[in-house]
């Protein structure tokens, strides 16, 4: 979080007129992902995971291969893939994953996407969270459950999209619905100007190759009928904002909804309701 305070501070104390330097600052306050240390709970899950070791290659920003950690529990039939969001990591799914190996089926598996957690990366983006994804398919196979927060919805999404292999079950909580929502309130948050915005946009735009109106869940998620589906979300959410989900589920009427209140974005990861709720979902779909 230091590192975001800095980056904030220095936009803010940024002449009017170095606008360069601006727009290094705003690709670091987009993409850089907060880092928070592990608590005692989560470190102790750790050491009692088994821990390997991936490369995803990241062509955006330092053009090289990175290595990032992975997480498993358990050596069940059923294989269950937890996808953390931004400024997040694995083992953020402590209460999850407590749930989840109280079934001696499963096999669970987590990981820190690139830039996050314990994983190699200075920043970070959607493409890498889901190429990190593709590269878990590859190494321990198609996990029949997949299980995603926030960014890490998105990520799933987006995974499956560009793979074309599906899981039984997918779980959405708090899932980002619009990136580019996301991205103008962070630059409005430090009174960035209109003119600044277009600018960031273009060469985001340019240097993902497609615009920004794509990085929109209702236009990922183009495979209702591969799988059963149910999202999660709190009703009063300011980072995934209910109206956002509600349109994403207007138009996917067959995914499972659930809403929550007094909870929040991140706290729906440990709501005993909404454990509770998972739990029910998975054992009576999976199969």
């Amino acid at each position: 979080m230091k590192k975001l305070r800095k980056i904030v501070e220095d936009i803010k104390n940024l002449s009017e007129g170095d606008s360069d330097q601006l727009q290094t600052l705003l690709w670091q306050l987009i993409c850089y992902s907060p880092k928070m240390p592990l608590r005692l709970h989560q470190q102790k899950l750790l050491d009692e995971a088994e821990i390997s070791s991936l490369k995803v290659h990241d062509r955006y920003f330092s053009q090289s291969d990175l290595n990032i950690n992975c997480f498993k529990w358990g050596n069940g039939p059923v294989k269950v893939l937890l996808s953390h969001g931004w400024g997040s990591k694995g083992a953020d799914f402590s209460e999850i994953i407590a749930m989840l190996r109280a079934n001696k089926n499963f096999e669970i598996w987590s990981f820190d996407a690139p830039g996050n957690g314990s994983s190699e990366g200075e920043i970070s983006n959607l493409f890498l969270y889901a190429e990190s994804i593709r590269q878990l398919f590859i190494h321990a196979g198609k996990p029949q459950v997949m299980i995603g927060h926030s960014l890490g919805g998105m990520a799933n999404a987006l995974a499956l999209q560009q793979g074309k292999e599906y899981p039984q079950l997918l779980i959405s909580i708090a899932p980002m619905v619009n990136l580019k929502d996301n991205f103008i309130a962070s630059m409005e948050a430090v009174k960035t100007s209109n003119e600044a915005q277009e600018k960031f946009f273009t060469d985001f735009e340019k240097l993902f190759e497609q615009k920004t109106e794509h990085f929109v869940l209702n236009k990922i998620y183009d495979f209702s009928d591969q799988l059963k589906h149910l999202l999660i979300y709190d009703s009063n959410d300011l980072i995934s904002p209910s109206s956002n989900i509600e349109a994403f589920l207007k138009d996917n009427p067959e995914t499972t909804a659930s809403a929550y209140q007094e909870t929040s974005h991140s706290k729906l990861l440990t709501d005993p309701r909404v454990l509770n709720e998972m739990g029910l979902f998975i054992s009576k779909n999976i199969h």
